[in-house]
């Protein structure tokens, strides 16, 4: 009696395996075809747009700034795979009147169509230790990496949940999964980006919607160039404790995860760490995604423990050499 009932105890479970595993593979494969990408002009926004672009897919492009938008459509149309593909571009500041970015989404989804896939790349970083930052740049940051997110996404998502299809990806950082020295203001608003991203999760699921947020590693972009001209010496020798990343290879990832539904998108072996061990009451895509987290959390505590180990001696010898020598905090 117990092998039979724990015969049929495993052979629910298998079947309840099956059963997701099958759910899953129903939005592996959904044709996206009006992507929107904001911050499109640029950096991974822009190789965003060129990998969707590659695929077949019309694309709605967003940012402030009109010449690069016009620069990027130019190079983004070298890569189309039939004529009748259509690059859009709309200047625009997604962070500061919703009643404009919604406008702008229509006039998009007019020309091109219902969007299919909204991508949230928008945003900036400004580096400093707290007391030194104005608190203007607090208000900042999280106007344009929070707001700038919240705002598009308002306005595509009652159209997604009516067709019961669309994919929004919103674009935090690492620094939005660990507190580092020197981004208490860019921390703070990306990890707003994550509360988002998982309740909304939970919100839009039952009408086939899906969410996903991507946690970059340094990138060769031209915002982390601007960055590192402020970047305090302490971030900075944190920062060069891993490896950085082209735009394209964040890119191609990102696109991958978000056609699959995925909820984390993370780069190489450090992101993957990270993502298993901040998961917290994140979504998860399979069971075997799952059962990894729970493994692998136990060992991954424990190289986190290393890892912020060294930070703290970066931070230890910067204090050591600045009293020795007396020299006032300077950046890189």
């Amino acid at each position: 009696m117990m092998l039979q009932a724990a015969g049929r105890r495993l052979t629910g479970y298998v079947l309840l395996y099956i059963s997701w595993f099958l759910k899953s593979c129903l939005f592996l494969y959904l044709p996206v075809y009006h992507i929107k990408v904001t911050g499109g002009s640029s950096g991974i926004g822009k190789c965003i747009a060129i990998e969707c672009y590659k695929q077949g897919a019309f694309i709605t492009l967003v940012a402030r700034n009109e010449e690069r938008l016009l620069q990027a459509k130019k190079e983004i149309e070298k890569h189309c795979i039939n004529d009748k593909q259509v690059v859009l571009c709309i200047s625009v500041d997604v962070s500061q009147d919703y009643s404009q970015v919604e406008n702008v989404i229509k006039q998009a989804q007019e020309k091109l169509g219902p969007v299919d896939m909204l991508v949230n790349c928008a945003g900036m970083s400004i580096s400093g230790k707290f007391e030194d930052l104005e608190v203007s740049t607090f208000e900042k940051l999280m106007s344009i990496n929070y707001l700038g997110s919240v705002y598009p996404s308002r306005a595509v998502i009652t159209t997604m949940k009516e067709r019961r299809v669309g994919r929004i990806v919103f674009l935090a950082s690492q620094a939005g999964q660990v507190g580092l020295f020197g981004f208490t203001a860019y921390s703070s608003s990306k990890f707003a980006i994550k509360g988002l991203a998982e309740a909304l999760q939970m919100e839009v699921k039952p009408y086939n919607v899906y969410v996903t947020v991507a946690y970059p590693p340094d990138t060769d972009t031209p915002g982390f160039a601007e960055e590192n001209k402020t970047k305090p010496l302490e971030t900075r020798l944190i920062s060069e404790t891993t490896s950085i990343c082209t735009p394209e290879q964040v890119a191609k990832q990102i696109v991958k995860d978000a056609i699959q539904g995925n909820f984390n998108s993370s780069v190489g072996s450090d992101g993957y760490m990270l993502s298993s061990l901040t998961c917290g009451m994140s979504p998860v895509t399979s069971i075997t995604e799952g059962l990894q987290q729970v493994v692998t959390m136990g060992l991954f505590r424990m190289i986190s423990l290393f890892y912020l180990g060294s930070f703290d001696n970066i931070i230890r010898r910067c204090m050591i050499e600045r009293a020795k020598y007396g020299t006032a905090d300077k950046t890189a």
